[in-house]
């Protein structure tokens, strides 16, 4: 992994859509994925949503604690190869809090590091139905004690 962060992502709107309904379909736990792609000239590229299974240890706090097993990680890495991929970095959800990586993200994850986020918007009225208005936010995570970095993101149809 570089340890700089990348100059934007960029993806198609369908593979947002794949990603985005991965991830709401593991509520009320977190859902996770991998995201396989290209590192080009002018920022990295996703090309691929890898699904997987939320295996954090505990199941009673999956709903707050996501986990990858290492060996879908490797299995990934060896998908992509021979297509020109590598597994650039990883995306989970938040279903009751906000895009933002929380303090445990960033001790568990093996930083620098990209990491995709789907969680409440901000704004969001507590009431209203947690798979609307949910945002998708793309965080780079140095290595501390520099803080997390929003990335900018170029969606293309």
């Amino acid at each position: 992994m570089t340890s700089q962060a990348p100059a934007q992502l960029s993806s198609g709107l369908g593979l947002l859509t794949v990603l985005r309904q991965i991830l709401v379909s593991a509520a009320p736990q977190e859902g996770c994925a991998l995201l396989l792609g290209k590192r080009l000239d002018d920022g990295w590229e996703l090309d691929w949503i890898w699904p997987c299974c939320n295996v954090w240890p505990v199941p009673g706090e999956r709903c707050r604690r996501f986990a990858i097993d290492p060996r879908e990680q490797l299995l990934a890495q060896k998908w992509g190869r021979p297509r020109g991929l590598e597994v650039l970095g990883a995306a989970h959800s938040h279903p009751c809090s906000p895009a933002v990586p929380s303090s445990t993200d960033r001790y568990l994850t093996l930083q620098p590091a990209l990491m995709l986020i789907l969680g409440r918007d901000q704004d969001q009225d507590q009431d209203q139905d947690q798979d609307q208005d949910q945002e998708l936010v793309a965080w780079w995570l140095p290595e501390p004690p520099a803080q997390p970095q929003r990335l900018p993101w170029r969606m293309e149809s």
